[in-house]
């Protein structure tokens, strides 16, 4: 049997590990335009931080309505044809979207350039929620427990960690380094994309191996309105969507800050590198850390201790260079390590909602993935507002600029209180979540 034995309640190594390897290529995807796009605009293309923070803001609020529609065509494909296989692989065209991020054409900047990269924007995001809302179902499909949903998505997590460090690190020095080019850009777009593509199609394989006769069986789901509305009205399926907003937009913004905070308050744009490795190495080494944690004291008590990690860490940034930078580094380490928990356990914590609730994972999933989307362009949106605030001057490629004092405070501010205030509230939205101990008592 190549899929799981409902009666061992233990995935398959071979097909687990397919599985996760389609987070590698999603993992460039979260990553790189997270990383890079806002940057990419304001001090390569000339884009102003407020049309800059727009043209990220807009695309991804068009995913709210979008990803809950594909959630449900994702439900009644599981329903008519026995799988999410087709949106799976309409989805792999991704990464020719990804490529025309950064391949604005010769002479476009400003307002044109920003229109340019929102229009792919809206292209690439609509791919990437075919394929992620799928992906995202299989846990809830598979006939499986507590636990071992938790497993499936550790091993998620350690490949998705391994997508967003490598192509965190390989990204900048593609790019050109320090003397990043227009022509850096697009060659870092296309090399990356055959990366994501490679991999996504390895996911769709796991995937395919892992449902072998371990599918729980669903009926045609409602109408796509009266799904969503029933889904919306899980009172344990709220308080986790709200705090996973704050959350994805809260880490979304420290992301989109990193080359700002490394070239003007450490003065060393090279340093870029050396945070995202700070910021994203840890979970290779602390995954399977939460994931004893949670065995031993529950997903949402450990989830509690993430945030709480993440606020205190992102305090210590705030202080900026007086702290010396070995302290910086380490401060972004804990965030670091609050990251991998944040990215493990709500996500295993989605199936056991489904689980225990009325609506199909399409919908919840749909809806999970769309506040994700969101929170992935409000971060960096609120920091683009911490810049204009402050006066941050844009530029082109190689143009330099002197900033006032005011933008500098704000990039050390915007990148150090402002994600300290938004993961208190997720902490104590994240309190009203009631739902783990009986999850864990129905193992």
């Amino acid at each position: 049997m190549t899929g799981p034995d409902p009666q061992r309640d233990i995935l398959p190594r071979g097909p687990l590990v397919g599985f996760a390897a389609g987070s590698l290529g999603m993992g460039i995807w979260v990553t790189v335009p997270g990383l890079l796009l806002l940057y990419f605009l304001t001090d390569v293309l000339a884009v102003t931080p407020w049309l800059a923070g727009l043209a990220l803001l807009l695309p991804k609020v068009a995913d709210v309505l979008l990803h809950p529609w594909i959630g449900h065509r994702c439900d009644v494909e599981q329903a008519r044809r026995g799988d999410r296989r087709l949106l799976l692989l309409l989805g792999c065209a991704l990464p020719v979207t990804f490529a025309a991020l950064f391949a604005a054409p010769g002479g476009l900047t400003g307002a044109a350039a920003a229109g340019w990269v929102a229009v792919a924007f809206v292209a690439g995001n609509l791919l990437f929620a075919a394929y992620q809302v799928p992906y995202l179902a299989t846990p809830a499909d598979l006939r499986i427990g507590y636990h071992e949903r938790t497993r499936l998505m550790a091993f998620r997590m350690v490949v998705l960690t391994l997508g967003i460090l490598a192509s965190g690190l390989l990204a900048p020095v593609l790019a050109g380094g320090d003397a990043a080019t227009r022509d850096g850009y697009r060659r870092m777009g296309v090399l990356l994309g055959v990366g994501m593509l490679a991999a996504m199609l390895v996911g769709v394989a796991g995937i395919t191996r892992l449902r072998r006769g371990a599918v729980t069986a669903v009926a045609v789901p409602d109408g796509g309105w009266r799904a969503l509305t029933a889904t919306l009205r899980d009172r344990q399926f709220r308080p986790l969507l709200a705090a996973y907003l704050a959350m994805s937009s809260t880490t979304h913004l420290v992301l989109a800050g990193v080359p700002y905070y490394a070239r003007y308050e450490l003065g060393r744009p090279g340093l870029t590198t050396v945070l995202v490795a700070a910021f994203v190495a840890p979970a290779l080494l602390v995954t399977p850390a939460w994931l004893a944690v949670a065995r031993r004291v529950g997903k949402q008590r450990a989830l509690l201790t993430a945030q709480g990690a993440f606020a205190v860490g992102s305090l210590v940034l705030a202080v900026g260079r007086p702290a010396g930078l070995p302290v910086l580094v380490a401060a972004v380490a804990v965030l670091g390590v609050a990251f991998a928990g944040m990215q493990l356990l709500p996500f295993a914590m989605v199936p056991d909602v489904i689980r225990a609730g009325t609506g199909a994972a399409g919908t919840y999933t749909g809806l999970w993935t769309a506040t994700e989307a969101l929170g992935a362009a409000l971060g960096p949106w609120a920091y683009a507002l911490c810049l204009a605030t402050g006066g941050f001057v844009a530029s082109t490629a190689g143009q330099s600029v002197s900033q006032p004092d005011a933008a500098l405070t704000a990039i050390r501010w915007g990148f150090g209180l402002l994600p300290a205030a938004a993961m208190l509230v997720a902490l104590l939205v994240q309190r009203r979540y009631t739902l783990d101990p009986a999850a864990r008592a129905a193992r």
